[in-house]
């Protein structure tokens, strides 16, 4: 996004000017970056885009004994950030636009790295100078003030800030710009030197983690009930209790692997048409609260399932889910069996705690229908790819040309898993174990009808990137789902 696109909306942006004759350019401007200018933190942005590679991991430590500054300017090196691609703060850059054509001096003093603050400045194009970290010097605190100080020969400044750091800076400042400062930021400033202007523009951050925790995708855990409806126990009670804590393991698990995945994939999801508004990669969530809450969930996660008695089932979960977030997701084919995978692995985890194993047919109908809806989520990010992507989406490992090839896929699984599926209705075996009786054929159609539906909305591009999600807000799904259980139920009736 370049500078002359930024907006700000006057509902939800708050400027207040003090003194016209200081914002009119009397003295110059210098502007924070971290918390400021941006609404992320370039230090921790560099560490999650270096995560994956494991010899700059390796590196991390020696880096740090040289000092925090060289540390900055190692990871700003490898890290490579993108300018383009980083979340700004649209209120600001629209009230540093006016201080421009007013004529004012705006420098960007910043204690990051001048590899990232240079990118970032020319990106914007408002700045007249800046001053950062040079991989010896950090310039934090007393340290950027008296950068500063030097910097201008001593002249008065106003300083743009956001939190207790900048306090230090303040109080050498003619006067401060805060930018989403907290309350106690806003009062402890205001005792240093004179409040010049606030810009709050930013919704609170308790909305933005539990969207980060994605709620609505805990729909797919309902699967761990699967092998307790299969096994005709639906009057077991405490099948269906040790069912429900396995039901919120999972949820804690999956939304602990959504927060690792949305930090480790931040470029990529800013380059997705939709995925660009997550919590993480919108900036409405700072980043330091990923790692915050990511162990309390797994631990969470991890005491739930052994209360479950399927403790393994969860670890196999996360550790796979964890592969596929650092590796696998962008390896062709592997990805989408991996995913199938994940799948599988909730209705195993429930067949462990409730005590009925999946068999061998339900686990065969449900890799291949799992597979089925994991190539739905590729093709469709394939069909909404942007013309200006040169064919292939961020962070993946497949081109537009794929997309023929895994339609025929996808489609061929979700027939090859209704025959499966009918052939485990008519097995002498299961009629023998599970007293069905020919009331279960009418699943097979729909399943059947279900899975052509999905595909006929992927073709038409109103697909959903996740397809179970499409189904959870899908009417019609949700009919066909009460007309299956119906049959189950009316099977179950005693005659």
């Amino acid at each position: 996004m370049t500078a002359d696109a930024f907006t700000v909306d006057p509902k939800t942006a708050d400027l207040k000017t003090a003194d016209p004759k200081v914002s009119g350019g009397r003295v110059p401007l210098c502007v924070d970056m971290d918390g400021t200018l941006l609404n992320t933190d370039s230090l921790i942005e560099c560490f999650f885009a270096v995560i994956k590679d494991w010899r700059v991991m390796f590196a991390l430590f020696g880096w740090l004994l040289k000092g925090k500054a060289h540390l900055k300017q190692q990871l700003a090196l490898h890290a490579r950030l993108d300018p383009a691609l980083l979340p700004y703060n649209s209120g600001l850059i629209t009230w540093l636009h006016e201080q421009k054509r007013l004529g004012r001096r705006l420098i960007l003093a910043t204690a990051a790295d001048h590899v990232i603050a240079d990118a970032v400045a020319k990106h914007i194009g408002l700045f007249d100078e800046v001053i950062a970290s040079d991989g010896l010097n950090n310039l934090r605190g007393s340290a950027k003030a008296e950068a500063i100080s030097r910097h201008l020969d001593g002249q008065p400044y106003a300083y743009a800030g956001n939190d207790f750091s900048d306090l230090e800076i303040w109080r050498h400042a003619d006067s401060a710009v805060l930018v989403n400062a907290p309350k106690s930021v806003c009062k402890a400033a205001a005792e240093v030197t004179r409040i010049e202007t606030r810009v709050d523009d930013r919704i609170p951050w308790t909305h933005a983690l539990v969207k980060a925790l994605r709620p609505h995708q805990w729909v797919k855990n309902v699967l761990v009930f699967v092998p307790i409806v299969t096994a005709s126990a639906l009057f077991d009670f405490a099948a269906w209790g040790d069912a429900l804590l396995m039901f919120f393991a999972f949820c804690c698990t999956a939304s602990a692997i959504y927060v690792v995945n949305d930090l480790t994939d931040l470029a990529a999801d800013r380059q997705h048409q939709r995925k660009r508004h997550r919590p993480f990669a919108s900036g409405a969530l700072p980043l330091y609260h990923g790692p915050i809450v990511v162990p309390g969930l797994l631990l969470a996660g991890g005491i739930l399932a052994a209360f479950a008695g399927a403790f393994h089932v969860v670890v196999l979960y996360a550790v796979c889910s964890v592969l596929y977030s650092f590796k696998l997701k962008s390896l062709p084919l592997v990805d989408v069996f991996m995913l199938a995978s994940l799948y599988t692995i909730r209705l195993f985890g429930g067949g462990e705690a409730a005590g009925y194993p999946v068999s061998l047919w339900l686990l065969g109908f449900s890799s291949f229908l799992f597979l089925s809806l994991a190539i739905v989520k590729r093709v469709a990010e394939l069909m909404a790819l942007p013309t200006d992507r040169k064919g292939k989406p961020a962070g993946r490992g497949y081109k537009a040309g794929d997309m023929e090839i895994l339609k025929l896929m996808g489609v061929a699984s979700s027939f090859t898993s209704c025959l499966v599926l009918a052939l485990y209705v008519q097995s002498d075996l299961a009629l023998g174990l599970n007293k069905l009786d020919q009331t279960y054929w009418g699943i097979v159609p729909l399943m059947l009808f279900w899975q052509c539906r999905i595909w006929l909305a992927t073709a038409r591009g109103k697909m959903h990137d996740d397809p179970i999600v499409y189904a959870a807000k899908d009417p019609t799904s949700w009919v066909i789902g009460g007309a299956v259980f119906a049959i189950a139920a009316i099977a179950h009736l005693p005659i």
